[in-house]
This record gives C-alpha cells, sequence and structure tokens, in this order.
C-alpha cells in the first residue's frame, strides 16, 4: 500500500467546457459556459455568415478564387466550416476542434453535414493538426479562431505555432485569424505572426473588439482597381461585404508605408 501522503496525483486532462445555445431575435448563438458568444447563426438563413468579424475571416477570397483545400482551427458555430463546404464544391474541408461538445452542438442545432469525401470535421488540438507533416504544403487556406470559454486572446499564439500555419500553406497560401480578447495580444500576435509569414495586414476593428488579420505566405502584388472589381464580385455571388474589406486593406497600406 501506499501512503497517500507519498503518491502522486494523477494528472486529468480539463473536461471540456459545456456548449450551450441561446436564441433572441431569430439569432441562435454558442456559448461556452460565459455570456461570450462563440459562433452565430441566423434561424431564417441559416446557411449565411452572420457575424461580421467571421464574414472578413473570408476575405481570402479576394486573392483565391478556386481553394483546394480549405481548413479551420476552431470550429466556432460552423458558419465557415459551412459556408465553405456549401460553396466551393471543388474544395475539401477541414476543421480542427478540440472539444466535443462543440462538434455535438454544431451537428445538432448548428446545421453541420457529417463528414464525408470532401468535409473532415476532427476532434484534436490544433495545435497537433498544424504540427502533423501530412498537412504541412498542402493548405490554400487557413481560419484560426482559436478561443477557450474565457475568451482572453487567443489559445494558441506562440511563434512555434504561427511558423507551423505557415508551413501548412501552399507557396501562395493565405491565413485569417482572429485575434479578439485583451489589448497586450495584439501586438504580440503581430510580432508572432510577421515572423513567420511574408506580410501580415490587420483591418480595422469590427464589434466586440474582435480584429482580423490576413497573412500571406508570399506578399502579393497589390492592384486596388483589381480588388475592388473583385469586391464586387465576391458581393454578388457570395452576399458578402467585401468592399469593406479592401477598404480596411487600403487604409492599413496607407497608414503602415
Amino acid at each position: 500500500m501506499v501512503n497517500s501522503r507519498d503518491a502522486k496525483p494523477t494528472l486529468r486532462p480539463p473536461r471540456p467546457s459545456p456548449a450551450t445555445i441561446t436564441e433572441f431575435e431569430g439569432v441562435r448563438s454558442l456559448h461556452l459556459g460565459t455570456s461570450w458568444v462563440q459562433g452565430a447563426m441566423r434561424l431564417s438563413r441559416p446557411d449565411a455568415i452572420e457575424l461580421e468579424y467571421v464574414q472578413m475571416m473570408m476575405m481570402w477570397l479576394l486573392f483565391l478564387e478556386q481553394p483546394r483545400r480549405i481548413a479551420q482551427l476552431g470550429l466556432g458555430s460552423a458558419a465557415l466550416t459551412k459556408f465553405c463546404y456549401q460553396r466551393f464544391p471543388q474544395a475539401r474541408i477541414a476543421a480542427a476542434e478540440l472539444n466535443p461538445n462543440v462538434i455535438a452542438i454544431c451537428e445538432a442545432m448548428f446545421g453541420l453535414p457529417p463528414n464525408d469525401a470532401r468535409l473532415d470535421v476532427r476532434q484534436m488540438d490544433a495545435n497537433d493538426f498544424v504540427h502533423d507533416p501530412a498537412n504541412h504544403g498542402t493548405l490554400d487556406v487557413l481560419q484560426v479562431d482559436l478561443y477557450d470559454e474565457e475568451a482572453r486572446g487567443p489559445v494558441l499564439d506562440t511563434p512555434e505555432f504561427y511558423q507551423a500555419c505557415c508551413d501548412c500553406l501552399t507557396d501562395d497560401g493565405i491565413m485569417t485569424a482572429n485575434v479578439f480578447g485583451e489589448y497586450d495580444n495584439y501586438d504580440r500576435n503581430l510580432r508572432h505572426m510577421e515572423l513567420a509569414f511574408d506580410a501580415v495586414v490587420w483591418l480595422p476593428e469590427v464589434h466586440d473588439a474582435n480584429i482580423v488579420v490576413i497573412a500571406f505566405k508570399r506578399a502579393p502584388v497589390i492592384d486596388f482597381s483589381v480588388l475592388y472589381e473583385r469586391a464586387a464580385a465576391i458581393r454578388k455571388a457570395y452576399n458578402l461585404p467585401a468592399k469593406k474589406w479592401v477598404d480596411g486593406l487600403k487604409e492599413w497600406m496607407r497608414d503602415h508605408q
């Protein structure tokens, strides 16, 4: 028999946060045991992207029209995963979500379709996903929105993590990331991204301090007349406010020349 005071404690992984929903004025919202909204869906338009910052995560469309492989780190309410799966039939879509409760509630309450030949939603750590050599050099688009229930800042934000994100991209691949959180997170995330990516641009803050970053493995040549034409096409095809994205890119470049 081992003396209990001498026994080493058994380390157990933290229990996944409960996934719950609220509904208000026709919008269903996802929560992880707190009042923070982790995702939302308008019941009358379940396949649309409801939240402005989540729409902004699609701004890679300004530079890539026909992606072949898209991955999402952090499932949220599955808005991006569903949208990409439905709107880009030529693409394979992957998502890594650590919390099994989030996957279950997305399937039950947010219309996440079952996995098939094109869709692969996995319960796994996003860090493991980006460090898996099998994923390196395979993604045209990587969308990163990683938050726990406290929502103080990205759960993963080290230089090593962002380098692994960059490693997953093809030569012209693009990452978009939400860096919502406490303000000291912003500069740290920017510095760490700039170590890995050839070009990093932040768009102006949208509601509730969400700031979306677009990071390029290889810096693009930017012609704003072309981007505004592309924005109009995106609006027509996907009903996304892409002109705002171009305005944000233009503002960034003006302020950081």
